[in-house]
């Protein structure tokens, strides 16, 4: 048997190391990042409601102009988008509501998995309010329990995001970003 040369031997064990170091290097990296609590496209465009509410424990009650109750869990499960109007609900108001049923659309096959609610008092203008009732529910928040979330600016909106189980998950304050809006139902509405 020929002997071991160790100059060689210490060279195939750096090469080696070198190697391994070359496939550990990201994950150590990306621990590192995660710790210092950097983590990339995790953060949504809208507030998390903390502490977290279920409207359906709290028993929040809506009452659609119709009549009827909201009813926060549906045949099917499906997601809600509360608009919250601000007072005199107008142009800018009504804009804002016109993209967000855009991008109710832009989900396309998965539009029906988001339902569009409107809270407050539709827009003055009558042609605004029948072609506001094409997407949205409209109605009224009977014990005031949203109040918090309503813009106090007049003519603007915001909106709230409430899973399928009545459990509020986002908040958009008044002026937000509406393509933001988009990204993110279009995460979570699959």
């Amino acid at each position: 048997m020929k002997p071991v040369d160790p100059v060689a031997l210490r060279k195939s064990r750096r090469y080696l190391l070198l190697i391994a170091l070359v496939f550990a290097a990201p994950m150590i990296i990306a621990g590192l990042l995660s710790v210092a609590g950097w983590q990339p496209g995790v953060k949504g465009n809208g507030h998390a409601i903390l502490p977290q509410r279920n409207f359906v424990d709290e028993k929040l009650q809506v009452k659609l102009d119709n009549g009827q109750v909201w009813p926060w869990r549906d045949s099917e499960p499906r997601f809600t988008l509360i608009a919250l109007a601000g007072p005199d609900c107008a142009a800018r108001c009504f804009e804002t509501l016109t993209g967000i049923a855009k991008a109710r659309v832009m989900l396309n096959r998965n539009q029906t998995r988001l339902r569009l609610l409107y809270l407050g008092t539709p827009p003055a203008d009558a042609s605004q309010r029948v072609a506001m009732q094409t997407y949205w529910s409209l109605g009224s928040d009977v014990d005031g329990k949203l109040t918090a979330y309503t813009p106090t600016t007049p003519d603007s909106v915001s909106a709230v995001l409430v899973e399928s189980n009545g459990t509020a998950l986002s908040l958009y304050p008044a002026g937000f970003d509406g393509p933001g809006l988009l990204r993110d139902l279009q995460k979570v509405v699959k």
